[in-house]
């Protein structure tokens, strides 16, 4: 599992020109599923985003997780985030994990951020959406389950 986390000062996403979720100060959080992914790469992702010590402390130091800086968190599914562009002008998407098993561990995925006490707002699985956000810092952090980076 592919994940791309930026600190928000606050984000939402919309269907259809309708806001579906909105979080304010936390961690936006794109994930994208390879397929063979499994449970154990979803409880990774999870620990880590709950984990990742990207707020800063009274000293100005990055060095609170979300949790301790009292965030919330929004986990937007983003297929695109398995495209490979390295050969040719059009990505291609095969290492993408079909609709059905990628829903489920995105779901997973938020659900044990939930299950932990963190306020966790969700993208609507397979639509068009339009996501908002206000970067905070700007920190962008890139995670892999695979650790390819």
């Amino acid at each position: 599992m592919r994940a791309v986390v930026q600190r928000v000062a606050r984000a939402s996403v919309s269907v259809d020109g309708r806001m579906i979720s909105a979080i304010g100060p936390g961690l936006l959080v794109l994930v994208g599923v390879a397929g063979g992914d499994g449970d154990r790469d979803a409880a990774w992702l999870a620990e880590k985003i709950r984990n990742l010590r990207v707020f800063p402390d009274e000293a100005g130091a990055m060095n609170r997780s979300v949790e301790d800086a009292g965030g919330e968190v929004l986990v937007v599914s983003q297929f695109t985030l398995l495209g490979d562009a390295r050969k040719g002008r059009r990505p291609s998407f095969i290492k993408a994990a079909q609709p059905e098993g990628a829903r489920r561990l995105c779901e997973l995925v938020a659900g044990s951020l939930r299950a932990g006490g963190l306020p966790v707002g969700e993208g609507s699985f397979g639509a068009q959406m339009a996501v908002e956000l206000v970067n905070d810092g700007p920190v962008t952090i890139l995670l892999d389950s695979s650790k390819l980076f």
